[in-house]
């Protein structure tokens, strides 16, 4: 089956900074990074350095080159994203020197889909193919109605968390892969696991979901199936990709028949290397350094 990532494509201005810029302040910055990101990006390039053969869906702006070309070269096709006149989607990140960071957001280029474009993007692919969506993109609902009415497998990663969300039909989603504080969020309940997934088994029995739950590890289920899957215990870095990292492999698995132990032992072991290494699209391991690494 055939994997379509139709999310975001971001990239990521950080700037090194003494302190926080306060109100009414102008404060020179020490450095300046740019980094590709969004978790559109993230989560297919850990598709494809999984193994799959895996298209990018989304729309990026003048300056949105950068982006395809990190694509490319992890091997994802992007012959499917659009360009407009609206800046790429990014983040301008202020870190201090004590590590902390505050972000500002904007969408962008990532706003601008509209139904047409998803139309036209869906009938590239057929039933049973796989469509990885998240929440930083326009136009989700009727990503979601359309891709589910043409066959295809709905996955959700429902990352951020916002009222947007609640014009999506989560009856189609063929998998929800979410965190514990998503899980809170969608099911309406508290943050103990039993409950987020009892209560995700109510509403959506149709459903599988993959609830990761930090040093506890993951869950998943479906229906009366239920598998637990623990950490690698390394040291950390950088955890930022870490949980796109685990969608991607984990999707990756599923879409060519791994059981679902073994996919998530391999998405466990290859979000601990992820959070060995600093960045996003760098800390990615690929499936051969997977398989190598002695956890």
């Amino acid at each position: 089956m055939r994997i379509l990532d139709f999310g975001s494509l971001n990239i990521d201005y950080v700037y090194q900074v003494d302190h926080m810029v306060r109100p009414g302040e102008t404060l020179a910055a020490g450095r300046r990074d740019v980094f590709p990101g969004g978790k559109g990006l993230n989560q297919a390039v850990a598709c494809a350095r999984a193994g799959a053969e895996v298209w990018q869906a989304g729309m990026v702006g003048p300056e949105g080159d950068l982006l395809l070309d990190v694509c490319k070269k992890a091997g994802v096709n992007t012959d499917l994203v659009a360009r407009t006149d609206v800046a790429t989607g990014h983040t301008v990140i202020q870190v201090d020197r004590g590590g902390q960071n505050c972000i500002l957001l904007y969408g962008g280029a990532n706003r601008q889909i509209d139904e047409a474009y998803a139309d036209d993007v869906l009938a590239h692919f057929s039933p049973g193919d796989y469509v990885i969506l998240q929440n930083e993109i326009s136009c989700l609902p009727h990503i979601v109605d359309e891709a589910a009415r043409r066959g295809l497998k709905v996955i959700l990663n429902p990352s951020p968390y916002n009222d947007a969300l609640d014009a999506v039909d989560m009856s189609k989603v063929s998998l929800f892969l979410l965190n514990e504080v998503e899980g809170a969020q969608v099911s309406g309940g508290s943050t103990d696991p039993d409950e987020i997934l009892a209560r995700l088994g109510e509403k959506y029995p149709d459903s599988a979901v993959v609830l990761t739950l930090g040093s506890a590890g993951s869950r998943y289920q479906k229906g009366a199936e239920r598998h637990e899957q623990g950490i690698y215990h390394v040291k950390a870095v950088d955890t930022t990709a870490a949980g796109d990292t685990f969608t991607g492999y984990f999707v990756w698995a599923m879409s060519v028949g791994k059981p679902v132990p073994e996919a998530l032992d391999l998405a466990a072991r290859a979000s601990a290397i992820a959070v060995t290494r600093a960045g996003a699209v760098p800390s990615i391991p690929t499936m051969d350094e997977v398989l190598a690494a002695k956890l």
